[in-house]
């Protein structure tokens, strides 16, 4: 009653699975070559460059300063919840009323 597979059709799907069992074993290779998202891989062409080339040109200054900014001060708010969450004191009582006071 239409459990069996014809020839044709268990041959595509053995061909199937050696292709996923094929990239499961790569799988690894793959990420490790290209690292997931968000794993840095610009970060590190942009560090070389500062360190085997000149630099970063006038323009590229430009155009990256915002952003370290921007990611500094998300980062900073990011960690600052987390402590308020976490319950984590600041070290410094007197910097806990500059935080509150910013806000």
């Amino acid at each position: 009653m239409g459990c069996t597979l014809s020839a044709e059709e268990r041959a595509a799907l053995d061909r199937s699975k050696a292709i996923e069992k094929t990239l499961k074993k790569t799988d690894w290779l793959i990420r490790a070559f290209w690292g997931h998202g968000a794993s840095g891989k610009s970060t590190i062409v942009k560090q070389m460059k500062i360190i085997h080339e000149d630099g970063f040109s006038g323009d590229d200054v430009k155009q990256y300063k915002p952003v370290v900014y921007s990611n500094t001060i998300q980062s900073l708010a990011a960690i600052l919840r987390a402590m308020d969450s976490l319950g984590i004191e600041f070290g410094d009582k007197d910097r806990k009323v500059s935080h509150v006071l910013s806000e």
